[in-house]
């Protein structure tokens, strides 16, 4: 009797692949599934950063000051430094510097005592402290002329050193700034009142506070929810200091007192719908800036206080045409 037949090489070859991509697919499931159940801050990096590659910029730290700052840079043409707001972190500008890396060159920070820039606990991290800070930065950076954004408290950062070193600002742009007059609204109401929206304990305070910023609040996995909340329950009492620090006069009206000594252009971009800096606070920029040669202001629909997150492609429109068009 004649022996079965046996397969044609290629089929052989063909199944040992095909065999090899299985196994290799089923170790790849129980990785990223372990990662998320037992690890997910690595997948969290990971996302991170495939954005930061996707933005073309790359993570740098230097030391200045008394601070080890990180920070993203990347890009070329005329220079943009934007600087995050409170309880933030450099990583909210990746998807608007997706958008100016083909026109600009990038330098984005982690605000001395945020992210992984490095934080000294006994230290003020006041408006007033971080300029000084940022002004040691940039000097180590060795930058000439830059354009400066600051969203929320980083615009009230950036707009208090715009006013104290105008011989290096180009021109400057404030996103939501925190600093300036404005209605009060149910988010400084609630400040005055005591409570701190910042800080949460649990997946539903996180969600609770991303509805506080969002319209549409991004979908983060649980997994990934109990990342932020640990970051935010093991800075609870510099997040709790430092807004105190930032609720006292010399802070929240930092910037409406230097508006008169600023002599750059000036951008004032907000979301028509953010429920913590109130949009009215635009009539205040508007009205302050007297010596100012050119003023410019934006309203974006369909946002709250993350405008960088939430339109990145409407944010990067408004602030290319500013920049460029001066």
């Amino acid at each position: 009797m004649n022996p079965p037949a046996t397969r044609p090489l290629w089929q052989r070859m063909l199944f040992r692949r095909l065999k090899f991509f299985g196994v290799l697919l089923a170790l790849v499931v129980i990785v990223l599934g372990g990662s998320y159940l037992f690890a997910p801050q690595w997948l969290l990096r990971a996302h991170v950063m495939r954005q930061a590659m996707t933005a073309h910029v790359e993570s740098h730290t230097l030391r200045a000051g008394d601070t080890t700052w990180s920070y993203y840079e990347g890009g070329q043409g005329p220079t943009l430094v934007l600087l995050h707001g409170f309880a933030a972190d450099k990583t909210i500008w990746l998807p608007l510097a997706e958008q100016l890396t083909p026109h600009f060159h990038v330098v984005i920070p982690d605000l001395p005592g945020w992210g992984e820039s490095s934080r000294n606990p006994d230290a003020s991290y006041g408006v007033q402290a971080q300029v000084e800070r940022l002004q040691a930065f940039l000097a180590a950076l060795d930058l000439q002329r830059f354009v400066l954004v600051g969203h929320s408290m980083g615009g009230a950062i950036a707009g208090v050193y715009a006013a104290e070193h105008p011989q290096g600002v180009a021109a400057l742009a404030l996103v939501d700034a925190y600093g300036l007059k404005a209605q009060p609204n149910d988010f400084d109401r609630a400040v005055a009142a005591g409570k701190d929206p910042f800080v949460y304990e649990d997946r539903t305070g996180f969600e609770r506070a991303l509805a506080l910023a969002f319209v549409h609040p991004p979908e983060v996995p649980g997994r990934i929810e109990d990342v932020f909340v640990a970051r935010n329950r093991r800075d609870r009492a510099f997040i709790e200091r430092t807004l105190a620090q930032l609720r006292q006069p010399e802070n929240y009206l930092s910037l409406q007192q230097r508006l008169a000594q600023l002599t750059m252009p000036v951008l004032g971009l907000w979301c028509s719908g953010d429920r913590i800096a109130d949009p009215s606070a635009l009539d205040s920029l508007r009205n302050g800036l007297v010596q100012a040669p050119a003023i410019s202001s934006s309203l974006l629909n369909g946002c709250n206080h993350m405008p960088m997150m939430e339109k990145p492609e409407a944010t990067a429109q408004v602030l290319t045409g500013f920049v460029l068009g001066r």
